[in-house]
Parts: C-alpha cells; structure tokens; sequence
C-alpha cells in the first residue's frame, strides 16, 4: 500500500516536473490545515514550499496588473520590462518605401479582383447565367448559379476589404 502510494506521489511529481519544464516555471507543494496536499505553481499563503526539481527551472514571470490596480502584498515586485523605445526603430524614408511598395502590392491585388468579379457578374448574368450543355439536369443548374452568387458576394467582400486597407495606409 505505501510502496504503491510512494510511486502514485512519484508519478505526479515526474508529471508535474515535465510540465515545468514546458512551462518554465516553478512547483509549489502545498498543504494547507485540512492535511490535503496540492501541487500548483502559484504559492498560497505560507503552507505552501518550493519544489526542488530536478532540471533547469526558471521563475515565471511576474503576473501583469492593471494601471493603478492594488497589487496583493504577495505579488513580488515588478521586474524591469522592455519599452517600445528599445525596439528597432526604421527611418521615415524607408518606412516610406515599404508603405509605397505595400500601396503597389495592394492595388494590383485590387485591380485583378476587380477584373474577376466584373467576369464574375457577367457569368453571373443578374441570377440568370446561360445554362450549358452538361447542365441538362435543372438541379445542376440551380447548384451553378447559387456557386456563382457565392462568389461574386466573395469577391465583392474582397474588394471591399481591400479599398479598406488601401485607405488605411499612410
């Protein structure tokens, strides 16, 4: 009984140890008053101890709170963080030429869709399309032009959302 109990205890503590290691964080063994045990990786009051794992293991990050939120007085003091500042910046020439590339990109997209759905919408024929001769069956027929109404509906959608984009670039 206590030699399979001891190899239950192990099993949950080799589990849990490989999860640390994907989630790179630390293993709390807690045990509060009422003799329960859990194992947790965010530490309870002052039953609960830090694992030794075997393993490389590092601390989890520090919990993020709201601007102007109380912090509890467990939470450990904020590390330092990185600022938008620190990332690379690029020069208002070069992020000129990505926008005017981004614009070029855009526009011959725009231009092809608008291209395929002016082909579209006559293929389409107002709901009408010609019937061809494979389409002897009315059905089939019927499942071609609802396939046709699809995709002019998509590709006006697509145009659309690409006026949108163009718009927002700078």
């Amino acid at each position: 009984m206590i030699l399979s109990l001891q190899r239950l205890l192990a099993a949950v503590v080799l589990a849990l140890a490989s999860a640390t290691a994907a989630a790179q964080g630390v293993i709390y063994k807690c045990t509060p008053p009422g003799g329960s045990v859990e194992y947790t990786d965010i530490k309870r009051g002052n039953y609960c101890t830090a694992m030794d794992l075997p393993g490389t293991v590092i601390a989890a990050p520090p919990r993020r709170t709201a601007p102007g939120a109380a912090r509890p007085q467990a939470a450990q003091p904020a590390t330092a963080t990185a600022v938008p500042g620190a990332f690379p910046r690029v020069d208002n020439a070069e992020q000129r030429a990505r926008d005017a590339d981004r614009r070029a990109i855009l526009e011959d997209e725009l231009r092809s869709e608008q291209q395929k759905l002016a082909a579209l919408r006559a293929e389409y024929n107002n709901g009408v399309p010609e019937r061809r001769g494979d389409e002897r069956n009315y059905a089939k027929y019927q499942e071609r032009t609802a396939a046709l109404r699809d995709s002019v509906g998509r590709t006006e959608k697509n145009v659309e959302a690409l006026k949108r984009e163009i718009g927002n670039i700078r």
